[in-house]
């Protein structure tokens, strides 16, 4: 029987990840976005419509449709960290990481020690991820799970170095929009913006000095391809909301086409 968790072996193994973004509640999509071919599949109760028990069903959903669930929280609210590693989460997104302190705060919850304090309680993750007993898990649980800071503003870029050489953070992950909005004193949302372009060299830096993943969102295929380009080795692809936009539009277009 082997251990069902991919996320952090496939980024240790040097490859290029893609996750696809949920934010409409339902784990029948976050399965079936899986199911098609990401590799992993993020859940994003930051800004999308998860709750706990929709959370819950989700992570086991996307496992069954054989990719890695990751969870964003919600700013700050790290005790959801455990709660989703618990649930059997691969890997945590904490949105506006700004400070070493921040990030210590983060890892703190995220893994055991002597690398933090996150408490015990991993049944559900353990079931879903063929661990056999209490003693592999807690072994094996901090390097098994990972862990992304977000860069979002003016105040983390000062602390790009100090955030991604915090133990227990394994990566850092840029919020584009957010950060365009900081970089431009609120002037603007312009997540391909020169002023975000010229950062991300920066963080992919960052990230490569202290041995950790650059992450980015990323609005398609395009851009991930970008961003691969620009050292980044993890990269949300899109939006589920965004996937079904597009295909009924395409549906919509064809039939329209057809009957003129």
């Amino acid at each position: 029987m082997s251990i069902q968790f991919s996320l952090a072996r496939r980024l240790k193994a040097g490859e290029t990840v893609h996750t696809g973004w949920c934010g409409l509640p339902y784990p029948i999509v976050a399965e079936t976005i899986g199911r098609e071919g990401f590799p992993a599949v993020t859940i994003d109760q930051q800004h999308g419509l998860w709750d706990t028990a929709a959370t819950l069903a989700g992570i086991a959903a996307i496992r069954q449709g054989g990719a890695a669930p990751i969870v964003r929280i919600p700013v700050g609210d790290f005790a959801t960290v455990s709660r989703a590693l618990d649930f059997g989460a691969e890997g945590i997104i904490a949105p506006m990481i700004n400070t070493a302190e921040d990030a210590r705060a983060f890892v703190s919850v995220a893994k055991y020690p002597p690398v933090g304090e996150r408490s015990w309680g991993p049944h559900r993750a353990m079931t879903l991820g063929n661990i056999p007993d209490q003693k592999t898990y807690l072994r094996d649980a901090n390097a098994l799970t990972v862990t992304f800071a977000m860069i979002e503003t003016r105040t983390a870029l000062a602390n790009l170095d100090a955030i991604a050489a915090t133990p227990g953070i394994d990566g850092l992950f840029v919020g584009p929009s957010d950060l365009s909005i900081a970089l431009s004193d609120g002037a603007e949302v312009e997540p391909h913006g020169a002023a975000v372009e010229n950062e991300l060299d920066r963080i992919v830096a960052a990230a490569d000095k202290a041995k950790k993943i650059p992450g980015l969102y990323c609005a398609n295929a395009e851009r991930a391809l970008f961003g691969a380009k620009r050292g980044f080795r993890f990269m949300a692809v899109g939006s589920d909301l965004g996937f079904l936009r597009a295909g009924t539009a395409a549906q919509v277009k064809a039939l329209k086409e057809a009957g003129s």
